[in-house]
């Protein structure tokens, strides 16, 4: 678990690792960076990391209110990008260089791309734990209609399981 001394090695730890790979920018929904809703009321949220985040590329915030950028220790800036998805999409792919753009959530965000056809490839990790209501992440969502496939399937050391679904060529 980030910031803490325990936690356990494996199969869903290397498949957490592996998600780091690669990546030049990040993409996240308001509701991932913090919970502040609405306009801003000042700049004092800095996320729920510390002054470090796990990100250490440019990571686009989506959301409804302008704010300015900020910097974090580690190489993170938060963006915060309030033109939409495909403009968010358009800067997370020049910060990113040619290397991959990750959506990092929530459910709205990820949605949001998904119906627009905008993901190549999605990484899920499931495992069985009955939160309650909520967002359902592919309610309605037909997979196969907007062209995904299941690539990889990996079972996980702690009744996980991580599936990897490609969108066709």
């Amino acid at each position: 678990m980030h910031g803490n001394e325990d936690g356990e090695t494996g199969v869903d730890d290397d498949v957490a690792a592996q998600g780091f790979v690669g990546i030049g920018a990040w993409i996240l929904g308001r509701n991932m960076f913090g919970p502040v809703r609405g306009p801003w009321p000042d700049e004092s949220w800095r996320g729920w990391w510390g002054e470090e985040p796990p990100y250490h590329t440019p990571v686009f915030v989506l959301t409804h209110h302008a704010r300015p950028p900020l910097a974090m220790k580690g190489g993170t800036e938060f963006r915060f990008v309030t033109e939409g998805i495909d403009a968010a999409l358009r800067q997370a792919m020049d910060a990113a260089g040619g290397r991959d753009v990750r959506l990092g959530g929530g459910v709205s965000t990820i949605r949001q791309y998904l119906e627009a056809r905008l993901i190549d490839e999605l990484r899920l990790t499931i495992s069985p734990v009955l939160l309650g209501t909520g967002e359902h992440l592919l309610s309605g969502i037909d997979m196969r209609a907007l062209g995904y496939e299941c690539e990889l399937h990996t079972p996980g050391s702690r009744a996980a399981a991580h599936v990897v679904l490609r969108k066709r060529a």
